[in-house]
């Protein structure tokens, strides 16, 4: 077939299955063109985004204000690498630290990209600041943790999956359980060389699990107590998709170290970034880290536009506001409902927990019928289906899908 043929979806199903490395399982459904909220197949069915790219799409699918953005400097500069300097990438740094509240901004591409240069940041400021013996630091982070899948962040996993048959590990990691503030002040206390906290502010891909109130704000008070830096991580938290700008603002927590990705870019291009004031980023020094795509003026501009597109819309307070309608709709049908034990979530990153077992293919059954239905989702976990759609939607968009997802629910109620 010409590069350029229409596919049907099984042959594009057959090719990547051909071609491709098989480190994924999708849905069976084959994606041709996005808008706000809505995706199309390649047979022009309509359905929901229920997914967002994981949180990556918060802004809604082709958002023209950052696709216009992606164009226009696509047409001047795309690329210099750091060798040089850009005309765009100081104007995104200045926006970026201003919107955020921080001193400094040191751009990269990806999430797990970000997450290790932060490791690496934590690790330098221990070492030059605090003064722990070289190679003697150690990070304290959550099981059940998802930071990304590169062979550090798979070093303090727990899911077999991610770690078998990819060791030896990297050392200087310890696992604690998450939303468990006596662990962690166990772990402080015992060990004076703990450099850092790394903690999702909401458990994603463990299944949108969500800690105590008051957790976040009492672990930082114990980071500061010991000198540790309290590290953020909100690749799929942040960017207005639980209420909040970023979801340690419910707790008026302000990390030392913020890792952003995903919806920094409104999914148009990868983007990522590590922030943190001058005290902490002032360690890094030429040489120390980089990136050739990291910074580029491309990526400075979309995610300008990106993060100008959160405000000017109020994404944040949209998604705070059909975040509780759509619990308390759904909670309605639970409360007279077998196949669902409870939903759970903060502003629009939720789930629901099937009443089946992680083994079984359940959660995966209710997914093909929402599909069939007309709303994409998938699930985490087995037994957990997690439902992110696009900031953008509306009141009546959202009620829209509550009674899909409520219509395909009752198919499997016994």
């Amino acid at each position: 077939m010409a590069v350029l043929d229409q596919l049907t979806s099984q042959q594009a199903i057959e090719l990547e299955n051909k071609y491709g490395a098989h480190n994924y399982h999708p849905l069976p459904v084959v994606l041709t063109r996005g808008e706000g909220v809505y995706v199309w197949d390649v047979d022009g069915k309509k359905y929901y985004d229920f997914l967002s790219a994981y949180s990556a799409v918060n802004q809604g699918h082709c958002h023209p204000k950052i696709v216009n953005a992606l164009v226009n400097q696509s047409q001047n500069l795309t690329l210099t690498s750091r060798a040089f300097y850009n005309d765009v990438l100081g104007k995104y740094e200045k926006y970026a630290c201003e919107y955020f509240g921080f001193d400094k901004l040191l751009p990269m591409n990806t999430g797990a990209e970000a997450v290790e240069t932060a490791l690496k940041l934590c690790r330098k400021w221990a070492y030059e600041v605090k003064g722990i013996d070289e190679n003697a630091a150690e990070i304290i982070v959550c099981k059940n943790n998802f930071h990304g899948r590169t062979t550090t962040i798979i070093s303090f996993s727990n899911d077999p999956v991610a770690r078998k048959h990819f060791g030896p590990f990297t050392n200087g990691f310890i696992k604690i359980d998450y939303n468990n503030l006596e662990a962690l002040e166990t772990a402080l206390k015992n060990n004076p060389n703990v450099a850092g906290f790394l903690v999702e502010p909401i458990q994603g891909e463990a299944g949108v699990y969500v800690p105590d109130d008051g957790y976040l704000a009492k672990a930082k008070k114990l980071c500061e107590a010991h000198n540790v830096l309290f590290i953020a991580d909100e690749v799929q938290t942040g960017i207005a998709r639980t209420g909040k700008l970023l979801a340690v603002d419910y707790e008026n927590v302000k990390a030392d170290i913020l890792i952003l990705g995903k919806a920094i870019s409104g999914g148009v291009y990868p983007v990522s970034a590590v922030l943190a004031n001058d005290n902490i980023m002032n360690v890094i020094k030429p040489g120390n880290h980089g990136s050739t795509f990291g910074g580029n003026p491309l990526a400075a501009a979309v995610a300008m536009a990106a993060l100008e597109v959160i405000k000017d819309e109020q994404l944040a307070e949209n998604a705070y506001k059909l975040g509780n309608l759509f619990r308390s709709e759904l909670q309605k049908y639970i409360d007279t409902s077998n196949i669902v034990k409870l939903v759970r979530g903060k502003g629009l990153l939720n789930s629901i927990l099937i009443n089946d077992d992680e083994e079984s293919d359940t959660a995966w059954n209710i997914c093909l019928a929402l599909r069939d239905n007309g709303l994409l989702a998938k699930p985490t976990h087995g037994n957990i289906i997690r439902f992110a759609p696009p900031l953008v939607m509306t009141e009546e968009q959202l009620l829209d899908c509550v009674s899909i997802i409520i219509k395909t629910l009752k198919q499997f109620d016994s």
